[in-house]
């Protein structure tokens, strides 16, 4: 069952000169209990789509075409078209985003489990401030944090403590869907692979849908049920983890599968991909890829591929004109 449904998302950053367009047409389904992993360079728009995704994007960044079709129990909206007002009655109840940063994202002059509690009465009036106390200290339990450390102040925390934390505070209010913005970024390799058991833990108790962007596709191949890559503002392949890593059809994501090595595989030279991103400011003519790409062909600078269904997902790519595998 879909819990969001993006349609024709088209995101331009307004300059003094013309839009910039971070976003062009992004149009993906999420499935309840599902995690989707958005993964691609620094540049290729993930981070534009998740602000606009939970609409915490600020000018110059604005939603100019497109749907955000957001499935609750009862009803479906358009977070695109709702009111200030509408979307803070939905944030953490429903939607809820764990940003990079967690020392940016929490209070520095307010204790962790005050902040806790600020969320959970916002949204439960009945809930007294001593329930909601003994709520923070649970939330903080089930993330791994000892329930002494409630009354700390976030600098008093570790690194990877504090991105816990803030899961957990994500959590307070069992959303439907959890937006994670490169989560584990600043963490340790170790502390790393704990935050991420208990993503799928707590994905498997609670039962809340994911989208966890991310530049290290290594990660999302152990993590995500099914990955977007992005390039140049564009999903330009979308499908299982297993198809991507086994599979790869756009030359694009082989080249990012190609840049880290395997754990169980014979010792090979690592391949980068050459070049570097597009100034989206001046886009090239055509695929955005086409510059970079070894497949390239006549008339891969001049026509711009859709994205198409090519057997278990989906990918935009002039060496599948029809949609059918072509390998």
């Amino acid at each position: 069952m879909t819990v969001l449904a993006v349609e024709g998302l088209t995101v331009d950053y307004v300059t003094a000169d013309k839009p910039v367009r971070a976003c062009d047409e992004v149009s993906f389904e999420l499935r309840r209990g599902e995690i989707l992993g958005v993964a691609g360079e620094s540049g290729s728009g993930k981070s534009t789509l998740i602000t606009a995704l939970t609409r915490l994007q600020r000018p110059p960044a604005v939603t100019t075409a497109g749907r955000i079709e957001f499935h609750r129990e009862d009803e479906t909206v358009d977070l695109v078209g709702l009111s200030p007002t509408e979307l803070r009655a939905l944030r953490w109840t429903s939607l809820a985003i764990v940003l990079q940063s967690a020392m940016d994202a929490l209070n520095p002059v307010m204790r962790l489990g005050a902040q806790f509690v600020d969320v959970l009465r916002e949204h439960d009036s009945s809930l007294t401030r001593k329930d909601a106390w003994a709520r923070a200290c649970e939330l903080l339990g089930m993330v791994g944090i000892s329930a002494d450390r409630v009354r700390s102040y976030p600098h008093e925390l570790s690194g990877g403590m504090r991105q816990r934390a803030s899961i957990a505070l994500a959590l307070a209010c069992r959303p439907e869907l959890v937006v994670m913005d490169e989560p584990t970024t600043a963490v340790d390799v170790v502390m790393q692979r704990q935050i991420l058991a208990q993503v799928l833990r707590l994905r498997r108790e609670l039962g809340f849908a994911v989208v966890f962007v991310t530049h290290d596709l290594s990660l999302l191949l152990e993590l995500a049920d099914r990955i977007a890559i992005m390039y140049a503002g564009r999903i330009v392949e979308i499908g299982t983890a297993e198809s991507l890593y086994t599979k790869p059809r756009h030359p694009y994501t082989r080249g990012l599968r190609d840049s880290f090595p395997p754990l169980r595989s014979p010792i090979r030279r690592l391949t980068g991909i050459p070049g570097s991103p597009p100034d989206l400011r001046n886009p090239p003519p055509g695929c955005p890829f086409h510059p970079r790409c070894g497949d390239r062909f006549d008339g891969c600078d001049q026509q711009q591929p859709e994205l198409l269904t090519v057997e278990d997902h989906a990918v935009a790519c002039r060496l599948y004109p029809s949609g059918e595998d072509q390998s």
